[in-house]
């Protein structure tokens, strides 16, 4: 018995040896990494010469250091760091994407379970969903005549349409057998709903809200520009305005990372939430 526990036992070099990554692992990181260094290699190679317009990748961090080494920076009005200038559009972002989250998942599920409705519904909301988030912005401004509101509303009204077609999808694509088994059983509805209905439609409920979060990104990006005030896109229209192009460029890049940050963290909660089947 000593003698197999002893054969079990790895000795330290083993043990470093089976912690480290295997080949596919290492590839799979690589991957990105190499496929970023191509392109940031490519953007500096086409921005040398003399006549570019656009700073290369080793210019734009040369002269946006200090808003890369110091986000946190508080000024006066909207002369604030990165950190604050994001942080102002996530809270309207969260604001406008949860009242689009609470009330097209509820006005989902409400048409879904109705044919009828459905029918004469999703035309209209095929069309207002085409509508881009700044032809919203007129309207909200002209009848809220408040900026801040009207930028929150431009939110809601862009994400909200992916909420509620994918939720009607999704309650429209519950098994009949799942229906069957609840008449037999004899369930009541809110043991139905959070039994059945609920369970069955929540992956194109996510499928919703992962589309409508990303929309919502988009829509303070632009709406800000107009409306002003602190936000991270007022700070790429004041950027441009001042003619400052390595300060748009560095606003770009983490415009995209917290996009790809708010869609995996919905994806993340969908799976905690709706697990698939493998």
């Amino acid at each position: 018995m000593t003698t197999t526990l002893e054969g079990r036992r790895q000795s330290p070099v083993q043990q470093l040896v089976a912690a480290l990554p295997d080949a596919k692992s290492l590839q799979k990181l690589a991957a990105p990494v190499v496929a970023i260094g191509v392109f940031l290699l490519l953007w500096q190679l086409l921005t040398l010469s003399p006549d570019a317009t656009l700073p290369g990748p080793a210019k734009v961090v040369s002269e946006t250091w200090g808003l890369i080494v110091d986000p946190f920076f508080r000024g006066s009005g909207t002369n604030q760091g990165l950190f604050w200038q994001i942080a102002a559009s996530l809270q309207r972002v969260a604001l406008g994407f949860s009242l689009a989250a609470a009330v097209g998942i509820v006005v989902g599920i409400l048409i879904g379970a109705n044919a009828l409705i459905y029918s004469a519904l999703d035309p209209l909301f095929q069309v207002l969903r085409t509508i881009p988030p700044l032809a919203w912005l007129p309207i909200s401004l002209a009848a809220i005549q408040q900026s801040e509101p009207a930028a929150i509303f431009v939110i809601f009204i862009t994400a909200i349409w992916p909420v509620i077609i994918n939720t009607a999808v999704g309650v429209q694509q519950i098994p009949q057998d799942y229906n069957n088994v609840a008449r037999v059983l004899q369930l009541s509805r809110p043991k139905y709903f959070f039994k059945v209905l609920l369970p069955a439609a929540l992956p194109y409920i996510f499928t919703g809200l992962k589309i409508g979060i990303g929309l919502s990104w988009l829509a303070i990006v632009a709406a800000e520009m107009l409306i002003g005030g602190v936000g991270i896109g007022f700070f790429i229209w004041d950027a441009y305005n001042s003619a400052k192009v390595s300060e748009i460029v560095l606003a770009l890049v983490y415009v995209g990372l917290v996009g790809l940050l708010l869609d995996k963290l919905v994806g993340f909660i969908g799976r905690l939430v709706a697990p698939t089947e493998r």
